[in-house]
């Protein structure tokens, strides 16, 4: 859970309020194996302790629970107990826990440079990306078995019930997590060696180690190639992403990929010199059409490809927070329920809709003939909800639609102002 601002007084009766309004209109659905999970909520109060080891064991203490606590924030586990009630884990009785994949934007690579909202758009990216690519492409995952949820707060969550990973140990996910990150993956696998038999035409890749000379037996010279891009696993993804960069310095010209390429560690020299092979004398497309690395009269050299083919990989590196999936008693956040530190919606969603799904404009709750909500701003704010952008500085007034100044609010942004008279 994220930083949760402070309320008193009549700040927190009125957003404790919009949040028992919610709960008791909701029809929030029930979790799948509702009696078998832990349930917790941490209250909307000055106190700051959350409420743990709740059993819910018909959909009608489901629905009562939520209208009774009108919580802040509330969990559920991941995890399956045979008494979930039960103070301790040894005594809860672990049967089995869905795997959690976590994606909070404020990890991401390149987040710190983005705002709030380019933060969540990146973050999507990245969901689809770790979805296709990893869950549903490399770990085989049925679609049908996984769901999707916007955390209301920095990103999404991934459950996946497939029956196969339910009794994996927090070791043996630590080795998917390991996957997706690249973990132990040596980049240069990427590059084959192949060596053409001059009397019968057929190529063969071989050990790195071989010489370049042919030797007295007929074979020709060893080429290097890139593996193909459909490659299963990292080989593939490491290709396609150096596929990328050639043709994102193709577009940007050499003055680009010179800088580049000293970002990466070469001197400017070199990076000059390979510019000019690669853009000036158009290698790049020659690599992107065939995959050969021997495209000059003077070779790439290691030193190029010691220094792109690993910052390529770490361009398509999966990303996800490691602690939630592999933490097999986890407690993560109810779908349809509220983020108390910005009052959306904790958004349930189907792949298809992933795309086009719009958090501002989606996630707030909608309430019906509501009057707007007096605010004073506490800091600067800018958020792009629809019907017209917030955009205020410090100590500027306005009145907005209560659940834009509930997001306010609960971020500590804005401060409710008393309305005239």
């Amino acid at each position: 859970m994220g930083k949760t601002v402070s309320l008193e007084g009549a700040t927190l009766d009125w957003a404790r309020q919009k949040f028992a309004e919610y709960y008791r209109r909701a029809r929030v659905p029930v979790p799948h194996r509702l009696a078998r999970r832990e349930f917790a909520a941490f209250p909307f109060s000055s106190e700051t302790m959350m409420r743990r080891h709740a059993t819910l064991r018909t959909p009608e203490e489901f629905a009562e629970f939520l209208r009774r606590e009108s919580p802040r924030h509330v969990y559920y586990s991941s995890a399956y107990y045979r008494s979930p009630a039960a103070p301790t884990m040894s005594e809860k009785g672990w049967l089995g826990a869905d795997l959690v994949f976590d994606l909070d934007s404020d990890h991401l690579r390149g987040a710190e440079q983005l705002d709030y909202a380019g933060q969540l758009a990146l973050v999507k990216t990245r969901l689809i990306d770790l979805v296709d690519d990893f869950l549903f492409g490399d770990f085989g995952v049925d679609p049908a078995s996984t769901s999707f949820v916007f955390s209301g707060g920095r990103g999404y969550h991934v459950h996946i019930r497939d029956e196969r990973f339910l009794p994996l140990t927090s070791p043996e996910r630590r080795e998917l997590v390991d996957y997706i990150l690249g973990t132990g993956f040596e980049p240069m696998m990427v590059v084959e060696g192949h060596r053409t038999d001059v009397r019968s035409g057929r190529t063969a890749a071989v050990a790195d180690d071989d010489g370049d000379l042919a030797p007295s037996g007929g074979r020709a010279p060893r080429t290097r190639r890139l593996a193909p891009p459909d490659a299963p696993g990292w080989r593939g993804r490491t290709t396609r992403a150096l596929l990328e960069v050639l043709r994102r310095w193709e577009e940007k010209g050499s003055a680009f990929a010179v800088a580049e390429m000293k970002e990466y560690g070469l001197s400017p020299a070199k990076a000059r010199h390979y510019a000019k092979l690669l853009i000036d004398q158009g290698g790049a497309g020659k690599i992107r059409s065939h995959l050969s690395l021997d495209v000059f009269r003077t070779d790439l050299g290691a030193d190029f490809l010691e220094a792109v083919v690993p910052r390529a990989a770490v361009e398509v590196q999966g990303e996800t927070d490691a602690p939630v999936t592999t933490d097999i008693h986890r407690l993560i956040r109810l779908p349809d329920s509220l983020h108390g530190g910005t009052g959306f919606r904790v958004v349930p969603l189907r792949r298809d809709d992933l795309a086009p799904f719009d958090p501002f404009r989606e996630a707030p709750v909608a309430v019906k003939d509501d009057p707007r909500t007096p605010l004073t701003y506490l800091e600067e704010a800018r958020y792009p909800f629809p019907g017209g952008e917030v955009h205020a500085v410090p100590g500027a007034t306005d009145e907005l639609p209560t659940p834009v100044a509930l997001f306010l609010v609960l971020r500590g942004e804005a401060a409710l102002r008393p309305s005239p008279g």
